[in-house]
Formats: C-alpha cells, structure tokens, sequence
C-alpha cells in the first residue's frame, strides 16, 4: 500500500473544528488497516486501482494564477448570471466566483466552519461510509479535506438559477492530488439545482478525489449534475452519497468524457415514504479510457420509486463498467423500481462489464432492471443509406441518437442543449446550434 496519503495526513494535519478531528483520524485508521482495494473486492472485480495505489502524488500545488474568467466560460453554458463557486487545485477562487441567491447560502468549506458550524456537525461526515474497505477512497477524502463547497438551501425555498460549481486543475496540479469535499443540505419544501463540473484548465496527470454528501428534507427537490472532463491523463474518483427524507426528490445525472481512469459511485438511501430518486448518465470513452459507475438505491420505507438509465458509447481499447444495485428493505412494500444500462459498441476491442442488481426483501413490489450491449443498429444504418446518407455519416448520426436519447433527461434547457452540442462534435463533427 502507498504510505503517502498516510504520510501526508501525519505531517499537514488537515484543519477543521475539534468535533472532527477523531472522524478524520477515523477514516485514516480505516484506509490504513483495508489498503487500496483490489480486483478481488466483488465491488471493484472490474476496475483495477493500481495505477492511483502505485503513483506517488503530493498535495495539489497552490493555483499557478494562470487561470482568468475567459477560460472558465466555456463551462458556464452561456449563463453568466448563475451563481458559481470556483476551485482551482482544491483552493477557492472569489475572484472568479460570484454569489448572491436570496434563501441560499453558498460558500466554502473554509467559511462553512467559521459560519456555520453547527450545519457542518450535524451533516458532514454523515452520509459517506468511510469505514466499509471498497471505500477507502471515501476515507482518504475524508481525513484529507482541506476545502470545497457547502450548498444551504433555507426552508420552502425554490432557487430559480441552477449553482454552478467548477472543480479546475491548472498547470500547478500536474503530479498532485487533492480532495474536495460538497456538501448539499435542502431543507424541507425547497428545491434546487447544482452543476458540479470536474475539468482540467492546463493539468496533465493528476488525481482529483471528490466526495458530495446531501441531506434532503421533507418534500424537497434536489436535481444534481455531474460532469467530469479530466485531463485523459488524469485520475479521477468521485463519490455522491445523498439521505432522502419523506415525500423528498433526488435528480442525478453523471456525464463522462474525461480521464484515463475513473470511478463514479452515486448512493441513494431513501429514508422517508414517498420519496422518488433518478439516476442517469451518459459515458463517452474511446483510446484506453476505463470508467466505472457504481450505483445503489436503499428503498428503506414503502411508496417510493427509483429509475435508472445509464448510457455508454464506447471506441478504440476503452472498456466501461456499470454495477447498479437496488436494495429494498423488507418495510418498503409498494416500491416501484426500474434499472437499465445501455451500451454501444464502437470497436472490436472496447469492452463494457454490467451488472444491474435486485436484492428484494418485500413481497409487494414492481422491479425490473436490464442491461442491453451491442453495436449500430444494421436495419437503421440501411434504411438511412438507402435514404442517401453515405455510411460513415449514417454512422455518426445513428450514434449521436444513441447517445443524445439520455440527455434529453435534464431539465435544464442550457445545460442540455450545451452537452448536446457537445456530443454531436464529438461523433459528426458538426455543431448543432
């Protein structure tokens, strides 16, 4: 096992309030005594750590100041007006941040316990298993924290702009890691919307370990977007771990194009009846890229529902994994649940392993999951041929549609239409206004 996360929490002491010093030291015992995980951990059977376990990365270096308002526009999706959070290396930036929605506080976690410190010792820390040896990395954040993001949305509070939170890698980070933590509370009646981007802006190998934890509130709404544009020759590690209480709404979509190796974990444990979470994603590989999404679904009271769509396009050596499980407690009758994965194949050598998972306890449900893998659909492909469109076009399009299909998911319209556009570059060429 690498001794240097270990190391590093020895020597810099991450800062914090006393209630979470014993948690983080905690987190560190755990990483120590379970080590990286291996292919043999049934949760990790596809995804093999190595390449993060065996590299030797130092703490991110402070930002190389290279970084200016031009170059983050491009993920703004042509909305300046949104509220935004800006961290560069793992610090906060407030001079290319900007704030200001009425019944929400946003801020870093570095404020976050100076303002609001009893907000952070009833929730951080609370949702993220640190203790559970398939996720160390979990507790390698958790002992490690050092800055990132508290989202506070106040009771009954509907926020009309999504809040944009941009997590950047300049030139300074090449060779280092860091560990930034989001932290979401919507309390009860409210609704929200977050961005949560993960992009490089000059960085080339680099270790990006992220962990978001939500707490939603009685009959709250909380739509969640997460994308992550690494470097390709970056790591990346990113958790979500959400509590949903009664009547309460969790809208997640992962969208991933980025990194050499990555691994996406997205936990929903619907704690209150009545409670709906959503889950979809889109992950474009090609080249050697490796992405894994784990997801699980805790229906732990009756009457509520969960649905997932998830979406791969893969090309060249690049190889996907997709492992969902939902869970249904033996209390959670009248739980209606439906899980599928998708995959197209681009190339003889791209590779996807899905595993769609239903463990039932309860006699009185509605559960399906699925998982479909092939290549262009050939009765499509000819009847766009024979239309006129030559066969490397008719491709392209017909792989644009496959992909754009799960996108049309997010409600947000500039947002969507942004990713949109970006998938039809990426496959066509072309930009679709």
């Amino acid at each position: 096992m690498s001794t240097a996360f270990v190391e590093q929490f020895s020597t810099a002491r991450p800062e914090g309030p006393a209630w979470l010093a014993p948690i983080r030291e905690q987190a560190m015992a755990a990483f120590q005594a379970a080590g990286f995980p291996t292919t043999r951990n049934e949760d990790w059977h596809f995804t093999n750590p190595s390449p993060i376990a065996e590299s030797t990365f130092v703490p991110m270096r402070a930002p190389s100041g290279a970084v200016s308002a031009a170059q983050i526009a491009p993920l703004l999706f042509g909305e300046t007006s949104w509220p935004r959070l800006v961290f560069i290396n793992g610090r906060f930036m407030p001079s290319l941040s900007s704030n200001g929605v009425d019944g929400v506080k946003a801020m870093s976690l570095a404020v976050a316990y100076r303002e609001e410190p009893s907000l952070l010792e009833r929730h951080l820390t609370r949702q993220a298993d640190t203790q559970d040896p398939a996720q160390v990395f979990s507790a390698i954040n958790t002992a490690l924290m050092q800055d990132g993001a508290v989202i506070h949305v106040q009771r009954g509070v509907n926020v009309a702009s999504p809040i944009n939170l941009l997590f950047l890698s300049d030139d300074a980070a090449t060779g280092g890691s860091s560990h930034p933590r989001v932290l979401i509370v919507a309390e009860p009646q409210s609704q929200a919307t977050i961005i949560e981007q993960y992009a490089s802006a000059g960085g080339t190998k680099y270790f990006t370990n992220a962990v978001t934890e939500g707490w939603i509130g009685d009959g709250a709404t909380l739509n969640l977007f997460r994308l992550q544009r690494e470097s390709r020759d970056a790591f990346h590690v990113g958790t979500t771990a959400v509590r949903q209480e009664r009547d309460s709404h969790f809208v997640s979509f992962s969208f991933v194009t980025g990194a050499e190796l990555s691994r996406i974990n997205v936990y929903a444990d619907l704690q209150g009846p009545g409670c709906g979470a959503t889950l979809n994603g889109l992950y474009m590989l090609d080249g050697v890229q490796h992405c894994d999404h784990q997801t699980r679904i805790v229906h732990a009271e009756p009457n509520c529902y969960s649905r997932e769509l998830y979406k791969g396009v893969l090309d060249d050596q690049s190889h996907g994994v997709f492992n969902g499980k939902v869970y249904v407690h033996p209390e959670a009758q009248k739980t209606d649940g439906k899980q599928t994965n998708n995959t197209l194949l681009l190339s003889e050598r791209a590779r996807i392993d899905t595993k769609p998972q239903l463990e039932i306890f309860a006699d009185d449900v509605k559960c399906t999951h699925g998982a479909t893998v092939g290549r262009i659909d050939e009765m499509a492909l000819f009847y766009m041929k024979s239309r006129g469109i030559p066969n490397t076009e008719a491709r392209k399009l017909l792989t644009y549609a496959f992909a754009a299909e799960v996108l049309e998911t997010i409600p947000v319209d500039s947002l969507r239409l942004g990713l949109e556009r970006m998938t039809m570059e990426r496959f066509t060429g072309m930009v679709n206004g």
